[in-house]
Parts: structure tokens; sequence; C-alpha cells
């Protein structure tokens, strides 16, 4: 049995006072310090000295510059500062995350499916929102999972993040127990779907209080696990409360097929909600980064207007699926992109560090989604105002006069044919048989729409098409598309459903089928979907 290491000397760094040490890692070890001003406790990842190779200090500035990008995110662990001390060892300042984490506490607690639930769904938002930036984060696991002082989970460990698409996107650092079968290859290759198995194992192994393949009573090294990962289907998780929907969504998500996954983690997060639903509970929003929201011109002068439109601007979108906000101005359909359309990829960093230590504190990275609208509702519209009284350039004062005056005795004369109507009709209600009412109708308004805004058609047009063997694209026409429009699309005979951004799906035709049926409803950006889904077969 190999001794544990004993940790670095944590360095002396200005205006920081070491408090504790936090952990240990492979590359790095992680400490409390005190920082003077502001005053807070913060964590401090250190690399090694003996880490300090050039690759390793290509990694440790990669991650720093990966969790700059997005530590804004309400589940990602906010990174504060970094820079090499005076013995020459990188390090970040980080968020201090005091709560046990879920790596703490998966094994020795039963953590509830509510709160499980709630972890997943904001987990899939963080992870969602690297991807959007071509980030993958390739080692998402319950050890990297730190709780946050208002309760949040908090994704970290970035320190073998990669660019979505990139030559490096699979194959160094990762975790076997959480591991998807592409990357446990000789030629390991990965893509977002990797992330998606990674999260869902992360939710199972909440649940089960194991890893998804780990036995008790039976071997559970490395080379076991790899074998049932690679060729055993998922055991089922043995909790009685537990829903049997919530089991297929993680088998779904953890499928070693990767086209037989959720091709995003958001849809993972929109089938957790399903969940939420199915169970009474209060659904969980979606926080998901939007990079369209990033590239603000910024010659824009500081007018009050242009200052309070700022403030309102966040990175940040949340996806309210309760919210009956009003429909946003139209757009034009957005163009069906090629089948697998190449990534940008992630700004290369200049070295400095190196990687997050297994367990230790860090940021992870992750793929990019295709590019999709926002998720903002447009801001209410301002009440019109009262049309106002004009005076005319070098009216006097006088004028002024004259024109209350004239306002005073038509407000009063009113009054006067007012009272005379109740004095002539009014005193006489009751007495006698009245007269039947007449009833006034409104004249129609000059635009229907108004009236009807609140329907959402359903799509139309619904075409398939064989993209490869065992694999069929339908595609479908928006009638009537607004901004933020997405869909909700499912199989026939099945009660899960996932939002996509664009109006095509591909999906896998059941082995030993010979067609494969769906259902697409539109979804607005407030929430509100058609009554009626399209559906079609493929045959």
């Amino acid at each position: 049995m190999r001794a544990r290491r004993e940790p670095a000397s944590p360095p002396l760094i200005p205006g920081f006072e070491y408090v504790k040490l936090l952990g240990l890692g492979g590359f790095a070890d992680v400490f409390e310090y005190r920082q003077d001003l502001p005053s807070r406790s913060v964590a401090v990842k250190v690399l090694l000295a003996s880490s300090l190779d050039d690759e390793t200090r290509v990694r440790f500035s990669t991650e720093a510059n990966l969790m700059a990008q997005l530590s804004h995110h309400p589940s990602i662990v906010t990174i504060h500062h970094a820079d090499i001390s005076a013995d020459g060892r990188p390090y970040l300042v980080m968020e201090y995350c005091s709560r046990p984490g879920i790596g703490a506490r998966y094994r020795t607690e039963r953590i509830s499916v509510q709160e499980t639930l709630r972890t997943g769904i904001r987990l899939a938002s963080a992870v969602e929102s690297a991807h959007r930036l071509g980030i993958l984060h390739r080692d998402i696991k319950p050890a990297n999972i730190l709780t946050t002082d208002f309760g949040y989970p908090a994704l970290t460990d970035f320190g073998i993040a990669a660019a979505t698409g990139g030559a490096g996107a699979a194959g160094t650092g990762m975790s076997i127990p959480w591991s998807p079968p592409e990357l446990l290859q000789s030629d390991p290759h990965g893509d977002t779907r990797a992330d998606v198995y990674s999260l869902g194992a992360t939710v199972y192994s909440m649940l089960a209080g194991r890893s998804p393949f780990e036995i008790a009573g039976q071997p559970n090294g490395a080379a076991d696990l790899i074998y049932r990962i690679e060729r055993s289907p998922l055991p089922n998780i043995d909790r009685d409360d537990v829903p049997p929907a919530l089991q297929a969504v993680l088998a779904r998500s953890m499928s070693k097929d990767p086209v037989r996954r959720y091709p995003t983690a958001v849809g993972l997060a929109h089938a957790l909600q399903q969940i939420e639903r199915s169970l009474g509970l209060t659904v969980t929003q979606i926080d998901v980064l939007d990079p369209a929201e990033r590239a603000v011109p910024r010659a824009r002068p500081a007018t009050a207007e242009v200052t309070a439109e700022a403030t309102r601007a966040r990175p940040i979108v949340t996806i309210d699926p309760s919210a009956q906000s009003p429909a946003p101005p139209q757009a034009p359909v957005a163009p069906v992109p090629a089948p697998y359309a190449p990534v940008a990829s992630a700004p290369a960093a200049a070295p400095f560090g190196t990687p997050a230590a297994p367990g230790a504190y860090g940021y992870p990275g992750a793929p990019v989604a295709p590019s999709s609208p926002s998720y903002l509702a447009p801001a209410p519209q301002p009440m019109a105002a009262a049309p106002a009284t004009v005076q005319a350039p070098g009216a006097s004062r006088g004028g002024a006069g004259r024109t209350v005056a004239i306002v005073v005795s038509v407000i009063v004369l009113a009054g006067v044919l007012l009272g005379a109507a109740y004095l002539a009709f009014g005193r006489d209600a009751g007495v006698g048989p009245s007269p039947s009412p007449t009833v006034t109708t409104a004249e129609p308004s000059p635009e229907p729409t108004t009236i009807t805004s609140g329907r959402v058609p359903s799509p139309t047009n619904l075409q398939s098409s064989v993209v490869s063997e065992g694999l069929v694209r339908f595609t479908w026409v928006n009638p009537e598309p607004l901004e933020g429009d997405g869909y909700l699309w499912g199989l026939e005979d099945s009660e899960n459903r996932e939002r996509v951004e664009l109006p095509y799906v591909d999906v896998p035709v059941p082995d030993g089928e010979d067609r494969v049926c769906i259902e697409v409803s539109l979804v607005r950006s407030n929430g509100q979907m058609s009554t009626t889904p399209l559906e079609g077969c493929f045959r």
C-alpha cells in the first residue's frame, strides 16, 4: 500500500494569511487562506514544485483562463486571482466553499431525490454553459462538486478541460468510475455527450451511494470497472423512492452508445425537470450562459437609458419553466446546420501553471452546443403616457391660464349634464317594468392577432430522411417563428421529452424495428407550448 504523501508547505502570499490544508491532489495542494482586503476566506490551489514542467504549467494556465470565463455562473466555483509565488509556484485564488461537497456526502448520506434532481439540473446548466463556450470538462464526478455557502452545487477542477472538438478532447486524467466507454478505449475520443454521461453517472452516484458499476462484495479495481462500463447493463438503483422514469433518464444519459444519449447537457436538464413535475416538486430553473450576450458593443454613449439597459443585460440566461412573460418579437427561422458542424476551439492558454488536482479546487470545461437564440424574454413595454398639451414656442403665461380655464369649464359642464341625466332617469329605476336593456357590443379589434397571441401553433411539414444506418433525421417548420423559440420532442410511446433549439433532431431506429415515430411541440421563450404536438413516423 502506497503511503499518503505529505502536503507541500503553503507559500507566502502578500495580503493573505495561511489558515489550514483543505486537500491534496496529484498535481496541486489546496489551502484555506484569509485575505486581508477584502476580508474573506479563500481557497488557494498551489502547483506542486515537482510538477513544474512545461505541460503542467500549460494545463494550470488553461484551468485559470477557463475558470475566469465561466466563474460568474452560479454553479461554477469563482476564481478571484492567479499569480506565481515568490518560490516560483503558480497558484489560483478561488471562492472558498465551506459546506461539505457531494464527494464527501454521497457515500455516507441518503441524499433525497428532490435534492438530487435540483443539483443535477444546476450542474447541467453549468456544463451546458461551458459547452456553449467550446469547453469540455472531461472529469465530472462527485469529488469535483463543491457546495457554496448558499447551498448551490459548484463545479470545479478544470485542470484537464479541453476545447470542443480539439485534438486533446479525451484521454488524460479522467476518473474511471464516472467515465464513458469511449474515453476508456486505447484511442479515446469524446465530445459533449461524454460530459453528459459523466453528469448522469454523478447524479446516479448521489442516489445509489456508490459509483454506477461498483458492486459490493466483488472486486472493484480499475480493470473490473472498465469491463463493466463497456459491457454490463446499468444496475437499477435500489431505492423505493427513485421513480422508474428517473431510472430511465439516467440510463439514457449513460448509454454505451453516445448517439443514444441526450445530445446536450440542457437536454438532460429538461428531462430532470420533467421528473420534478411528475413528482409535484418545484421545478428548478436552468441558468445557461449565452455567448451572444457577451458580444456587447463598447462604443455606446453612457446615457441613462443605455446604463439602465446594461444593468438588465446579464450573460446568465434564466429559463423559467413557469414564466408567462410576453412573447418576444418575431425573428426569421434559423437555417438547419450541417449534421456535425465544426465547433470553434477555446483560446489557447499561455504557459503558467498546472492542472487541477483530482478532488481539489479547480475548474471544468465543456463543449460547444449549436448556437441558439437567447432564452431571455423581452422586457415589458413601458405604458404609454397620456397625451400632453404642447405649448407653442413663445406662448405667454396668459395663454396657458386661458387654456386651464377652458378645461375647467368643460369639466364643470360635463358634471352638470351627468347630474341632470341621473335626475331624469335614475330616480325611477325599479318602479314598474323595466325595458329590456340594450347590449352594446364592442367593435372587433382591427388586429385580431392580439386576441389569439397566447396560442402557440404546432410545427408543420414534418419530414424524415436517413442520416446513416440506424439513424433518422426528422425536420419540421416553425409556422410563426419568434426569437427564443425551441422545440420539445419525444418518441411517440415514451413519456420522456427533450428540448432542442433547432428545427431538427436525429433519432436512432430501435433495434429490430423498421419504423420510428416522434411527437414535437413548439415552445416559446416564456414557457408556453403547442396545445397539440405534431406527430410523424419514419418507415
